[in-house]
């Protein structure tokens, strides 16, 4: 059964086209890592998914939720993790996650918070206010964030960027528990070495089109790593 289902999804800024008839499925429990380069559509792909971008034309359907009719629906089942940590700078580690708690209606979110800084080594910090954190910490935070009503379909854009080796090495902890769990991860990256550790699929955006989609179990990474190269030279 598919998470995720995208027919002929389009959108254009202006007279820029940032994706191009997109057409995509993705399974309950599998991990899509999307590859590409600067300016390929990775950022306004993942902002449609969790419903923050609208797309031009075309269908995405999540978890049997249409986008375009129930997209509030579809959202209480997402985390969603982007380059900006949606995070109040001036607020603690903790104060942010009793907000975010509420809002999604965590049940014994005390215990869910302890829990989950606990997991990404954030428990000594969790009285500090987030303006005090490196961009690594206000990351893992911002996984947390994500996490707190354990979705059933996560969203990374590009979430290795600017980390610290510590917080490299959480965050791919992170991800193997919840590819352990059946949890259904698409994350979007450049860095084709760190995508392909933990995906079943790799799919390769260029310029706003699938040139490329492989399952890490049929191809290695060293002829995945060709494709795109080759992939990039002919756009």
């Amino acid at each position: 059964m598919a998470m995720i289902e995208v027919r002929g999804l389009t959108k254009n800024f202006g007279a820029q086209i940032a994706l191009a008839g997109i057409d995509l499925q993705v399974k309950r429990g599998e991990f899509l890592t999307v590859v590409g380069p600067n300016g390929a559509g990775k950022t306004t792909l993942m902002r449609i998914l969790a419903t923050l971008t609208r797309p031009t034309r075309g269908q995405v359907v999540v978890a049997d939720y249409d986008l375009a009719r129930e997209p509030a629906a579809a959202r209480r089942l997402m985390g969603f993790v982007s380059h900006q940590p949606l995070l109040y700078e001036e607020l603690t580690a903790e104060q942010n996650l009793r907000f975010y708690a509420r809002l999604y209606g965590v049940s014994e979110a005390k215990a869910q918070i302890s829990a989950t800084l606990s997991w990404v080594g954030l428990t000594a910090r969790r009285d500090d206010p987030v303006r005090t954190f490196s961009r690594g910490m206000k990351q893992r935070l911002a996984i947390v964030r994500a996490l707190l009503h354990d979705p059933l379909l996560l969203l990374l854009d590009e979430p290795y960027a600017d980390l610290d080796q510590e917080a490299v090495t959480v965050l791919r902890k992170i991800l193997a528990v919840l590819r352990h769990r059946g949890r259904t991860v698409v994350m979007t990256t450049h860095n084709l070495e760190r995508g392909v550790i933990l995906a079943d699929q790799v799919l390769m955006l260029v310029e706003g089109r699938i040139v490329n989609v492989a399952s890490t179990s049929d191809v290695n990474e060293g002829a995945l790593a060709a494709r795109y190269e080759r992939a990039l030279k002919e756009r």
